[in-house]
């Protein structure tokens, strides 16, 4: 099983927010979103949207929300 994770990661390397799910086309458009709203000012100031694949729920951050698509 395949789980997409999006990371949203403040400068220090702390998780901001965490969305987990097992729909790729769901975590790519999420993704996207995510990159998109990122501000040039939070580009410069290192924050930085991921997109990463797991293979079990719990690998998963405990703080992500998970949707089960």
């Amino acid at each position: 099983m395949t789980i997409w994770v999006n990371e949203q990661i403040d400068p220090s390397g702390i998780i901001y927010s965490c969305i987990a799910c097992r729909d790729r086309h769901s975590a790519e458009d999420c993704h996207q979103t995510w990159l998109n709203n990122l501000t040039e000012t939070q580009k410069q100031e290192g924050w930085v949207a991921s997109l990463r694949t797991v293979d079990s729920w719990d690998e998963v951050p405990v703080n992500a929300l998970k949707l089960n698509v």
